[in-house]
Formats: C-alpha cells, structure tokens, sequence
C-alpha cells in the first residue's frame, strides 16, 4: 500500500462497506460486548455527530498536476509506516476475537499501520508488541491502577520496544455511558486483564476512578519510559500549548469515541485551533468518526500527521480476526490514495491546507 503505480493512481478501490462490516459484527457479538463498543456517553451527540463532522468540509481539487503515483507512507516521531491510518487504542479486544489485540497487531503489520495498544489489554503489552513483529507500535497508558503498577508499565514499554507513551488525559473519571447501564455490563468471567496487577480486583466499569493527571506527568512518564510521549484526548489550542511546553513530543486530538464529554466539540472541528496553536512544534494526530478516505485527506488538509481509527478496526476484527484488521486498514489507504490522486494531492506529509475549505 505504499505507493501505488501510474495505472493504479486512476483506478477506483474496492468499496469498503464499513456499515455492512458493523452489521456482521452485531450479529456475531453479545448484544452487551458491541454496544460496549459501540455505544458513546450520555445521549451520545459526540459520538452521532463525529462522521458528519468531517463532512462539514469541502475538497477542493487541484487539476492538471500529472499525478501518475500517490504514495502514503510517512513517518511518525520517526518511526517509518507505510499509511497515516493508524489503530486507535480500544480495551478489551478478546471480546471480539479470540486472539485479540495479537490479531489486531498481525493486521496492522500487514497494512503497513502503526499500533496503539490498550493498557486494558487481554495480551500482555510484551506479548501484542511481539506480534507486531517489528511493525511500530505505541503503548496508551492509564492511570488505572497503583502508582508503582503505573511506572512500571510505562517501563516496560520502553524495554519492550515501543516507539513512543501515549498518555490518555481525558478520563479522570469514566464517562456515563448508558448502553453499558442499561445491559449492567460486566466484564466476562475469565476474561484475561494482561496488563492488571496479577492480585487486583478486576475494575467496576461503571464507577472507575483514577489518579489525577497533570501536565507534570508528561515528563515524568518520558523519563520512566525512555520514550517519547504523546498525549491523547485533546480538543482545545491552550492545552495543546501546555502539553508541549511540559514536553509531549505530539498531541492527539480525540473525544475518546465519544465515550466522555458528552456533548463535545468534535475532533473535526478542534483539530484545525490544536494545530494553529503548536504549529511546527510537534506533531499532531486526529481521531473520531474517521470513516472514508477523504474523511481521512480532510484530517491531513486540516493539519493532521496521521489519523487513527477505532470501531471500524474493531469491526474487522470480529468479523475476520487479523485479515479484517488488515481489510479495514488497506481499505481506508486505497480510498486516501485515490481521493488524494482525483484532487491532485501527491503527497500525505505534505497536504496544503487550502485542499479543505468549511462547507457552505
């Protein structure tokens, strides 16, 4: 997927039907375990309107540029990947499949798609960055657990090869998330929690508290861990200038799924202020209704490095274990890939600002 040949840049993709991949999924899962993944909090307005908000921009192409190649590989912190559509972190992946985040890992590699691996794992972090088999891969940390549990995991991270921390900073305490009252959800018995403390009670879904978080915390965790830190859920300009001057090396815009704030300035929206205010410091990813190709090119337009998604890789998983993981992924690249080459866009590293203009 990374770079495509002259023929290949005006030959349309394969549809990618993500709503049909959703419907196999609910009819393969409990009802309880897909709206665990697939419920929002609250009413759920973030979470409705996120796919829509990528569309309250418009394209505009550029014509007679002779693109005859579209390549999409980039770096990210360094770290080489063959596309900018990255996995987002999702909790409690052998719920979907029985191999779990080792599948999802497998089908990232296979895509060329760089990995952010839960902390709420069902494989142990050692064991997800062994199956991504060189491809790079983040750990997200929570604070979810003891302090001493906390760092430790921040320094297995770095010894096992990570290529970065990233630091999730918009849960300070979990958000209502009704499907999951509604069903009482627990989480099934027997269910492996890899990365919990071997003696800890298994967490209450519904009044999970954890530790403060403040930007003190983004050093630190680069220190444990040797790693560069990336800090996730952010959605405003002045934090995103905190978080920098405290030592992230990149920002992640992102409502969490729509599963906190509830309702939420969506990532769409907020991505163009976060960008504006770190400028060239630091890199800056995107997440939340990434569900096409051009939803993708918008996200790189507006200032994005990479983007990141999440149900949609959850599906694929369900529904095709590592193959689905790799299906979605390669998807979204072709659909980028062709979108970028009709609007006459070479490069994702590189994508102006004015390819994106507010919808009228």
């Amino acid at each position: 997927m990374g770079e495509e040949t002259p023929e290949d840049a005006g030959v349309e993709p394969p549809y990618l039907d993500l709503e049909r991949l959703e419907g196999g999924a609910l009819e393969l899962l409990p009802a309880d375990v897909f709206d665990y993944y697939a419920g929002g909090a609250e009413s759920e307005t973030t979470l409705r309107e996120a796919p829509g908000s990528w569309r309250s921009w418009r394209l505009r192409p550029r014509v007679l540029r002779g693109v005859t190649s579209v390549p999409l590989d980039t770096e990210l912190l360094g770290s080489p990947v063959r596309s900018p559509i990255g996995v987002a972190p999702w909790a409690y992946q052998g719920m979907a499949h029985p191999d779990g985040e080792l599948a999802t890992a497998r089908g990232a590699a296979a895509a060329g798609s760089l990995m952010t691996v839960s902390t709420s794992a069902t494989h142990t972090l050692e064991e997800v960055a062994a199956a991504a088999a060189g491809s790079p891969a983040w750990f997200q940390l929570y604070r979810l657990h003891s302090g001493a549990h906390t760092d430790d995991l921040a320094r297995r991270a770095g010894a096992a090869g990570y290529a970065a921390l990233v630091l999730t900073v918009d849960l300070p305490l979990l958000g209502r998330r009704r499907r999951d009252l509604r069903h009482d959800f627990a989480l099934p018995a027997g269910l492996r929690m890899a990365n919990h403390p071997a003696d800890g009670d298994r967490p209450s879904l519904q009044d999970l508290a954890t530790a403060t978080w403040t930007f003190d915390d983004i050093a630190r965790f680069g220190d444990l861990s040797g790693l560069p830190v990336v800090v996730k859920g952010v959605l405003r300009g002045d934090d995103a200038t905190r978080c920098v001057q405290a030592g992230a090396a990149a920002v992640w815009v992102s409502t969490h799924g729509g599963r906190q704030v509830d309702p939420a300035v969506a990532s769409a929206h907020a991505l163009p202020e976060v960008v504006d205010a770190v400028g060239d410091e630091v890199e800056v990813y995107a997440d939340g209704g990434i569900r096409s190709g051009s939803d993708v090119l918008t996200a790189l337009a507006l200032g994005a490095r990479a983007v990141f998604v999440g149900r949609p890789t959850i599906w694929g998983l369900a529904t095709g274990g590592a193959d689905g993981v790799a299906g979605v992924l390669t998807g979204l690249g072709e659909e980028l890939a062709h979108t970028m080459a009709l609007c006459g866009v070479t490069d994702v590293r590189s994508v102006p600002r004015d390819t994106v203009v507010p919808a009228r």
